[in-house]
This record gives structure tokens, sequence and C-alpha cells, in this order.
């Protein structure tokens, strides 16, 4: 009996100790190591979200839209005014590729030019998580949305009549192209821009013109020749023909891919290039 009891007493504390460990001092909950980038990622979705102007333009006006349009029966039947297409199936594709300019072109330049200017990026610089990591944590924010946004406007107008792309690879590897181009082009602008205000005034001298050639207020089969010629040799123009390609039931022209193609390899590679962290 006397051996028994200084074994006992040594199992008794390395099983404390053991327990101890599991559960941090005192008892407390084990502590979990999270992934730095998508802790990060986590804070900027909550700063986002917590930014209503920015939730309602990049979902809730062409959401909304798509749902106007599905809703009138006169927008859901085929007109020769857009070239034997529903009004719907005209401004569909416009609609999507404005979710991805106002998200990657317009607001994510701000964002990063704001925090440059504010010396965010600079201060961050100073910390095991590098400044790139917040680059693809916006990135990956920004783009996620517009890629769910358009999938959902798609699943609204093939509820109200227009036909499902029989390409579907083609269709999503349109918006993964007009994500890389977009994206290209606003890390452009935020690498141009001082501050966030340089970066709105750049982002508007952009958005505008890049809406027009996608259609906005001309549909594209409206367009003149020389104009239409215009219009698929800028990215959004290029990505509104590739998508309704797919919904004619055709594979996204290759021209038009390409054209994606180039703008996110050279402004991509241009705006790492001259992007500046402080």
């Amino acid at each position: 009996m006397t051996s028994i009891a200084p074994l006992t007493s040594s199992t008794t504390r390395d099983s404390v100790d053991r327990s101890r460990s599991r559960t941090g001092p005192r008892g407390t909950a084990p502590t979990t190591r999270r992934n730095p980038f998508w802790e990060l990622a986590r804070v900027e979705a909550l700063l986002f979200g917590r930014s209503a102007g920015s939730v309602v333009w990049t979902a809730l006006i062409p959401l909304a839209a798509v749902i106007v349009l599905g809703a009138i029966p006169g927008t859901r039947h085929p007109s020769g005014s857009f070239g034997g297409r529903s009004a719907l199936e005209t401004w569909l594709p416009v609609l999507m590729m404005y979710e991805f300019l106002i998200t990657a072109a317009n607001l994510l330049p701000a964002v990063l030019a704001g925090y440059r200017e504010r010396g965010i990026l600079r201060r961050l610089s100073t910390t095991p998580v590098p400044p790139s990591r917040l680059l693809c944590a916006q990135a990956l924010i920004y783009l996620s949305l517009a890629l769910v946004v358009d999938v959902v406007m798609l699943v609204i107008a093939v509820v109200a009549g227009t036909p499902m792309p029989d390409q579907f690879a083609g269709f999503l590897l349109t918006l993964l192209l007009v994500a890389a181009a977009t994206l290209g082009i606003g890390l452009l602008l935020a690498a141009l821009a001082p501050g966030e205000k340089a970066a709105n005034a750049l982002s508007l001298v952009v958005f505008f013109p890049m809406l027009f050639f996608a259609g906005m207020w001309v549909p594209r089969s409206e367009m003149p020749d020389a104009l239409r010629v215009v219009s698929d040799v800028t990215p959004l123009g290029a990505g509104a023909r590739a998508v309704q390609d797919t919904l004619d039931g055709h594979w996204p022209a290759v021209t038009a891919l390409l054209v994606l193609v180039a703008y996110a390899a050279v402004f991509g590679t241009i705006a790492v290039r001259r992007f500046r962290w402080q």
C-alpha cells in the first residue's frame, strides 16, 4: 500500500498537466491558431459589410434591375429592336459586367488608396503579415461577391424565361476572365492614385466609358459597326459579347476571351510593378 500512493500521486499530477496543456491555464478553453490570411479576410469582409453604400451599389442595384426586367412581361419576349432577343437577355450581360466594374475598378481602388493614404499599409508592413495578404484578401472579397451576384442574376433571369447557357463552362470561364481583367484595371488605378479622393476620380473616368461600350445605354446589337468594333476590344465589351454568346448557345468567341486575357496580363503586370505600399 505504501508503494501505491506515490504512483497514484504521480499519475494524477501527470493527468492534470496533460489536461492543462490541452485546455490552457486554469482550465480555460484551448487556443486555436487561425490562419492569418483568412482572419484578415474575415475582418476586411466585416468592414465591407458595415458600409451600407458599398453593399447597395454592388449587390442590390443590379439584382433589383434584373428582377424588374424579369417581372415586366414585355421585357421577357424577343424584340426586333434588340436583334431578336428580349430586353432581359440584352441587358443581363451588361448588368453582369457592371457588377465586376463597380467592385474591382471602383470600390477596390478607393479602399486600397485610402489605406495607403492613412498609413495602414506602411504599419502593416512592420508586422509578420505582409501587405500582399491585404491585397489578396480585398481581391477575394470583391471578386467573390461579384461572381456570386452574377450567378444569382443568371438564376433570376432563367426563372423569368431566359435560356440557361448551353456552354456553362464557357460562361464561368468568361466571368473568371472578366474578374481578372477588371482586377488588373482596379489595381492599376489603386497604384496610380495617391489617395482615396484621387482613386474615386480616376475610377469615374474609367467607369462610364467602359459601361457605355458594354452596352449600358446603347445595346451592342444597335451600335454602328465601327462602334461595335471598338466595343469588342474593351474589357467589358468583350465580356458582354462572350456572355451573350453563351446565352445564345455558343462557346464564347475566342477573340473576346483573348482580349480579356490580354487586359488581365498587361494591366496586372503594370499594377504589380507600380503598386506602392506607402
